[in-house]
């Protein structure tokens, strides 16, 4: 039996869970969010205990330091040494073009998710931080890095490289990394696995905050929403998904937008958000139910560009087994699940409205019996994920 950290650290908030392995056995949870503001909140859980409470936590390392003396607490804790901590997993956003597989983290693995902070400005430089804290705290364990965009290193090149000039891409390295790659495997594999079928094609829909489409054949990444950063394809939350070029050329040009007013504009301020003044789901989709246009619209486009891609994909890989949703929304939204699904019958996605309203949980189909694609809702578990190639790197 091993235990295994895991250790999702974001620019303000820090997400772990614990788990033994091979057995799959969540011993203890928690996050940490509004790290560095006066009212942060921290939410742990045990087998034993809970605690919720709202202090001021100025950094990661007393976010950390706050879990370790949960895990570690005689009425609440699961361990009584740091010692008894195997492996700490870290999520890395982005790998780049270096690694396509779970590694030991070293002096030279640190250096290198450094240099790609550029590639990822909102999300390595925390992920960084996280495992340097982690060092610290548990000198003991093994440090091992899960990388987002690992997974789809099996994109091939027509579909991973921009029409830009060669010496960008050999140079610079600009190309299609994509993201969400730990959901996207844990998900797809889950998939394969009901279906019974390892050589399907499906297209999984990580549908939360953050969005993206993968279009996965026979448990491979063939192609990918997000890009060369995580802004591209879908609407999502707060970030605007696929744009032209062409208006942001013109907000520079005529409006005199700074480089970090369109990041902000993109990546913050975009989206549902900027659609709605929303962008929460539920807020959404209440608003739509009340008559709001806005709110209307926003879910319209959103499940409009779901159905391009979901198309697009369906032409890549010549062929579409099944169709599956995961992550907080697509998993709870049965309003969006159906908008997305609905007018799909000549690729063979027809939606049982019933079995879509169900509140059931775990894995489960939602499609008609005359349905020729498969419908499937399947949970994700990216902390499992993580633990799961953790435990397998270490033994």
């Amino acid at each position: 039996m091993k235990k295994i950290l895991v250790i999702n650290s974001g620019s303000s908030s820090l997400k772990f869970q614990l788990i033994s392995m091979p057995a799959e056995t969540i011993l203890a949870s928690g996050l940490v969010e509004r790290i560095g503001m006066e009212d942060a909140k921290y939410s742990f859980e045990s087998l034993k205990n809970k605690d919720t409470r709202v202090l001021k936590i100025k950094d990661h390392h007393q976010a950390l330091e706050l879990a370790a003396v949960f895990l570690l607490d005689i009425g609440s804790g699961v361990i009584s040494s740091p010692k008894e901590i195997d492996a700490i997993g870290h999520r890395v956003v982005h790998g780049g073009k270096h690694f396509s597989d779970t590694t030991l983290i070293t002096k030279e693995i640190k250096e290198k998710i450094h240099q790609l902070a550029s590639l990822a400005p909102l999300h390595n430089p925390p992920n960084l931080v996280g495992i340097e804290v982690a060092e610290k705290i548990f000198p003991d364990a093994k440090q091992v890095a899960v990388f987002d965009t690992a997974f789809h290193q099996s994109i091939p090149e027509k579909a991973h490289r921009y029409a830009i000039p060669n010496e960008l891409y050999e140079k610079e390295h600009i190309r299609l990394y994509g993201f969400h790659g730990t959901s996207h495997k844990y998900v797809s594999e889950k998939a394969l696995t009901y279906l019974n079928n390892p050589n399907a094609k499906i297209v999984v829909l990580h549908l939360g905050n953050g969005c993206s489409a993968t279009a996965i054949n026979a448990g491979k990444s063939v192609d990918h929403s997000l890009g060369f950063g995580p802004l591209t394809g879908l609407v999502m939350g707060t970030r605007s998904g696929d744009i032209d070029p062409a208006i942001i050329l013109y907000l520079m040009e005529t409006k005199g937008y700074s480089y970090q007013e369109i990041s902000n504009l993109l990546n913050k301020k975009s989206g549902m958000l900027g659609l709605t003044g929303f962008s929460d789901m539920r807020e959404i989709q209440k608003g739509h139910e009340e008559g709001n246009p806005d709110c209307t619209i926003a879910l319209e486009m959103n499940a409009y560009r779901i159905k391009k891609y979901i198309g697009a994909y369906a032409a890549a890989m010549n062929g579409l087994d099944a169709l599956v949703f995961t992550a907080g929304i697509g998993e709870n939204s049965s309003i969006l699940r159906e908008m997305v699904c609905s007018e799909m019958d000549f690729l063979g996605i027809e939606l049982n409205p019933k079995k879509n309203n169900s509140k059931e949980k775990g894995i489960r189909e939602i499609q008609t019996e005359g349905s020729r694609a498969k419908i499937l809702i399947v949970p994700t578990n990216e902390e499992l994920e993580i633990a799961k190639q953790s435990f397998k790197l270490i033994n």
